[in-house]
């Protein structure tokens, strides 16, 4: 006898087991139990075969600028008939996770009608108004000025619960390779300082990428994370030299890259030696623009400070010539920073290293070189003369044929990427309806490589972040073929182990008040091929395969329908080992 979903309460959570006649105690009820489970995993794994313009001033000298290429426009995607799969394969690569609702929302509009509704939407609560609700700038708790209160429970509010879900994904994207960690800022009000540069990146994810390069420069997060506030000018009877941090990283990192692209994203080179893009006297120079920068005030006793836009202090400030790059900026000031931002952001570099960033966080490790092409293109010119137009930029990576082809990415050696595991947990999160009564949303810091994700949002180590955009696994057939994969960089036997397990609790029993609703999948449960097609669409595109499908099938069909709280188990062990599987991890 199956139970109705609708009698089970809050306080029940899964006990899954894998072997007939399996029954619950009331303790095993308080916890996901996967005997089997991780064994099962194990099995599905030995399953796989393979498969805006700046505002210049001052005086400023730049060099002419490199022909803008025509734009190619990226042709009408191949697939001809949008169905369910093809929906919520594109959700998956435009979202943090999706539901059945919304992908019969996408099938409702089409894709492009989608991004449109999506560019039109206001953005949700902000991270700094969610955390002023609450009372994290509360200055009489030591705890919101020296450390990190609100901070997770925001980003993983918007995460799983924003309705703004294209702006959601863009803005991680960016985030992650225009990195700061909020581990790494030397400020106080540490999660309103990283609230407000997530806010920036959010804000600016469908505007100009000049703009958001400008609000970058100025933010106080950015400022104290590639410490260039109270960087001074060089000072030669003291030997003292601009801070380098910044003026480096945002060539090689957020605009340049280290070396010359072609506009398709190969690199050139000269007898077969790759060409530098920057030399280090190209930093030093640019570094003496960064000088002076400090923050807008003295006043501690709010966090207002870490959303102002830094200031210069004139005294500290170099206003001689800074000569990189072909070009020259002098005067000093904000003159002299915004003519440095405009010599980069004209440079032909900047489009196909932007667009294969995103595209590699969005859609492939390792696109075509006529798809960089193509979105390196849409950046260059929108179709309208402007350049760095983000929302042309990202409709070139969602409706490119290389995109939205499914079947030619199934059966292609290259297509696809890793599911970053912080996303996997928001795909599970925002598939079953993941709540929090409370607004707390104490899921706090996952990443723990022992024990969670082994990545957490705004949390990276470093400036390189999470992932590098060229990495490859050492010895394995991917580096032999020159294929990149960033997202293995965080992928180890350790990491896997963590996330099946730390997942399981999710999945059984979730933290604190935040709990999936299992009601619809639960009403599937009594067939096991039902059940399991629908995990199967919602969470994997219908790109498990027919032997990942039985597999799976195979475990559920292990816990009868009488045994205790079976629709609840087969239920969860479907998800679950959905979540295991190489099919669902590897996106194609």
């Amino acid at each position: 006898m199956v139970e109705d979903s609708s009698s089970i309460d809050d306080s029940d959570v899964m006990t899954i087991h894998a072997e007939p006649e399996a029954r619950s105690t009331p303790t095993d009820r308080r916890r996901l139990e996967t005997h089997g489970v991780l064994g099962a995993a194990v099995l599905l794994a030995a399953c796989d075969s393979g498969g805006g313009s700046g505002s210049g001033g001052g005086l400023v000298s730049v060099p002419a600028p490199a022909p803008t290429p025509t734009p190619t426009p990226s042709p009408t995607p191949t697939v001809a008939v949008l169905n369910a799969q093809g929906a919520s394969r594109f959700l998956a690569q435009a979202t943090m996770g999706a539901n059945r609702t919304a992908i019969d929302a996408v099938l409702n509009t089409g894709i492009a009608g989608w991004i449109d509704a999506q560019f039109a939407r206001p953005r949700d609560t902000s991270h700094w108004d969610w955390l002023v609700s609450k009372n994290y700038n509360d200055a009489t708790n030591n705890n919101n000025i020296n450390g990190q209160n609100g901070y997770d429970p925001s980003v993983w509010r918007q995460a799983i619960a924003g309705g703004d879900t294209l702006r959601q994904r863009v803005a991680l994207a960016l985030l992650d390779f225009l990195v700061i960690g909020i581990n790494g800022i030397n400020l106080s009000w540490r999660a309103f300082a990283m609230a407000a540069y997530n806010d920036l990146l959010l804000d600016h994810a469908f505007g100009n990428y000049r703009d958001l390069m400008g609000a970058m420069t100025r933010n106080a997060a950015m400022g104290s994370f590639l410490s260039f506030i109270g960087s001074r000018k060089a000072n030669a009877s003291t030997g003292q030299m601009p801070d380098e941090n910044y003026a480096r990283e945002l060539m090689q990192l957020f605009t340049l890259g280290v070396y010359q692209l072609e506009q398709d994203g190969t690199v050139r080179t000269s007898n077969g030696v790759p060409l530098e893009t920057y030399t280090q006297d190209d930093v030093s120079q640019l570094a003496r623009v960064f000088t002076g920068f400090n923050l807008a005030n003295n006043d501690n006793t709010t966090p207002d400070r870490m959303r102002l836009p830094l200031v210069i202090t004139a005294s500290a400030n170099e206003t001689g010539s800074a000569s990189f790059l072909g070009g020259t900026v002098s005067g000093g000031g904000f003159a002299a920073v915004d003519g440095a931002l405009d010599i980069l952001f004209r440079h032909p570099n900047v489009a196909p290293f932007v667009s294969k960033q995103l595209i590699q966080r969005m859609v492939t490790s390792n696109p075509s070189r006529a798809y960089v092409g193509r979105v390196a293109a849409a950046f260059a010119n929108n179709g309208s003369g402007v350049r760095g137009d983000m929302k042309a930029v990202i409709r070139a990576i969602l409706l490119d044929p290389e995109a939205r082809d499914g079947a030619a990415a199934l059966a292609s050696t290259t297509a696809g990427r890793l599911r970053d595991p912080v996303q996997r947990l928001t795909n599970w999160a925002r598939a079953f309806g993941v709540t929090s009564p409370s607004d707390a949303w104490a899921i706090g810091d996952t990443t723990n490589t022992t024990q969670r994700l082994g990545q957490s949002i705004g949390r990276a180590p470093s400036v390189f972040g999470f992932l590098r955009p060229g990495y490859a696994p050492p010895g394995t057939a991917m580096a032999q073929a020159g294929m990149t994969a960033p997202e293995f960089q965080i992928a180890s036997e350790q990491t896997n182990i963590a996330y099946v397990n730390y997942m399981q609790s999710l999945v059984g029993g979730g933290t604190g008040d935040v709990k999936a609703d299992y009601a619809p999948m639960m009403e599937l449960a009594s067939d096991s091929k039902k059940l399991v097609d629908e995990v199967n669409l919602i969470l994997a595109a219908g790109q498990l395969r027919s032997a990942t499908v039985t597999a799976i099938r195979a475990a559920v069909d292990s816990i009868p329908l009488t045994a205790t709280n079976a629709t609840l188990n087969r239920t969860g062990i479907a998800i679950l080992l959905t979540l295991a599987s190489p099919d669902y991890l590897v996106l194609k």
